[in-house]
């Protein structure tokens, strides 16, 4: 199980310091939002590359936006390991995801909770990550969507059937009795925002998303 903490909830006042309080993580998540395709803005490739000095971990970026095809090449070149774009943007995803490789970067699909995962089923052999939302885009500190154990089960299943090779993340509503069930689901990835930064001891938090204790 690989860790994510989700910038969005750190203290961007003081990003580079909340950084160092989670390097035990595996991944950071960079959520990118639009205020078109979700009710937010947020941050864009300046401050990706300014914190890229800073850690050496992963950066998955999630590109909430509507067109990501006109911006994620800024992303990878400041320093964005994955990009993941909606499923629900794009008219072409092979096209996407193709181009996303052709620029050494890993690709990803994200899903909204109300959309079905048979709209990624053509694209999963190329895939190396499906982002199942557990919580609407757009808000860190949300409840967790149940059906989302069902979204993360079938694609757990055809990665199984077809020996696919895409990590399954899950963002929104994390906390440790959601990381359990995703687990079991079959999650290899736990995005986690408020539950990590707003904890008293962020290492100890995510060793026991983890269940590492």
């Amino acid at each position: 199980m690989k860790i994510a903490p989700s910038i969005l909830s750190a203290d961007f006042s003081r990003l580079s310091e909340d950084i160092k309080t989670v390097k035990s993580a595996e991944w950071l998540h960079i959520d990118v939002m639009d205020g078109h395709f979700v009710p937010n803005l947020t941050i864009g490739p300046l401050v990706v590359n300014a914190i890229r000095p800073h850690t050496n971990q992963f950066f998955d970026t999630h590109l909430m936006i509507a067109e990501p095809e006109k911006y994620y090449q800024e992303f990878i070149a400041a320093g964005s390991d994955a990009i993941t774009f909606h499923i629900e943007t794009v008219r072409d995803p092979k096209a996407l995801i193709d181009a996303i490789h052709q620029a050494q970067a890993k690709a990803g699909i994200s899903l909204k909770p109300k959309t079905e995962v048979a709209s990624v089923e053509p694209y999963l052999a190329d895939l190396d990550l499906v982002l199942v939302m557990s919580v609407e885009p757009g808000f860190g500190g949300q409840t967790f969507i149940e059906n989302s154990l069902e979204k993360i089960e079938r694609l757990a299943k055809l990665k199984l059937e077809h020996g696919y090779d895409y990590d399954i993340s899950v963002d929104g509503g994390i906390n440790d009795e959601t990381a359990k069930r995703c687990l079991c689901a079959g999650a290899t990835v736990l995005v986690a925002g408020s539950y990590i930064f707003k904890s008293k001891d962020r290492e100890k938090t995510i060793k026991g998303l983890r269940n590492d204790r």
